[in-house]
């Protein structure tokens, strides 16, 4: 049973991390970026080419994902959002860039799953009666302190409040001298750094592959629809939901049955909180 927790617990951290960068530019842009999720499996490729091909150390390699995903991040903020005005076609330009880049990964490296060896220990650990990998630990713990970080600068420093600010209120925010352009930026460069850190951590479990990203947006998104928009607690507890909702019907059901259990709970969910469970519902005089 706890090895299935343990399952169950890393495969919802990797979708809360997709969520959690969803939600970082979402708050300070009001822009759903599709291309986080490719944003993290370019991070991934990066690290294998690091690790397998360049064999650097692990120190240069986390430097090699996290500078490029980085400047790409600040490459779509500037030709794929910023002089894109309607909100519906900001969607549309992140989803063009996301397709560039799936297409430059597949040029790059290939279809091919590709494995990307872990810079820690391999050896199974026996933890609370389950048995758990290394590598699955160091996935869950980054997740818990990313998001609280995350939480405790929201709070605590001024560019946090400052994101509050525009997520409440772009117009208040603007004339209350918040530079909003600026804040989008650093917002869309911080998901592309994180996203690129988290390859050589999210490799040995995801592999190199082209269906990666694909594959973690949906999911990233659901826990995002099901914890609520904005919400960084929500987005963890989201990627949970849908980490064990997966993991006990592959178990106790069928194969076939995790995306319809997955699907019905954020059914459910919406029905009964149609901004999800941490989600806020924001009323505004007309």
């Amino acid at each position: 049973m706890m090895t299935l927790v343990w399952s169950a617990l890393t495969i919802g951290a990797v979708y809360a991390l997709v969520a959690t960068g969803y939600n970082v530019v979402f708050t300070a842009s009001g822009v759903f970026n599709f291309a986080h999720a490719q944003f993290m499996m370019l991070g991934v490729y990066l690290s294998y080419a690091g690790i397998v091909i360049l064999k650097w150390p692990i120190f240069f390699v986390f430097v090699l994902a996290g500078g490029v995903v980085f400047l790409a991040a600040i490459l779509e903020e500037r030709i794929a959002i910023r002089f894109v005005r309607v909100a519906e076609a900001q969607l549309v330009t992140t989803v063009g860039f996301a397709t560039l880049i799936n297409g430059a990964v597949q040029r790059i490296w290939g279809p091919s799953p590709l494995a990307v060896p872990f810079f820690g220990s391999s050896q199974v650990q026996t933890l609370f009666g389950g048995r758990v990998l290394p590598d699955e630990l160091v996935i869950i713990v980054i997740t818990f302190v990313i998001v609280f970080a995350l939480m405790l600068m929201s709070r605590r420093t001024m560019i946090g409040l400052a994101m509050l600010a525009i997520a409440e209120n772009r117009e208040a925010a603007l004339l209350r001298g918040i530079n909003v352009r600026r804040l989008a930026l650093g917002a869309f460069a911080f998901s592309g750094l994180l996203a690129g850190l988290l390859g050589p951590i999210l490799g040995p479990q995801t592999f190199a592959g082209a269906g990666l990203a694909s594959a973690i947006a949906l999911y990233g998104f659901v826990a995002l629809a099901i914890g609520g928009f904005g919400s960084l607690p929500g987005g963890l507890i989201g990627g949970f939901v849908v980490g064990f909702a997966q993991e006990f019907a592959a178990r106790y059901l069928n194969s076939n049955y995790p995306d319809v259990v997955v699907f019905v709970i954020l059914l459910l969910v919406l029905l009964l909180k149609p901004n999800g469970l941490f989600g806020k519902i924001r009323e505004r005089v007309v």
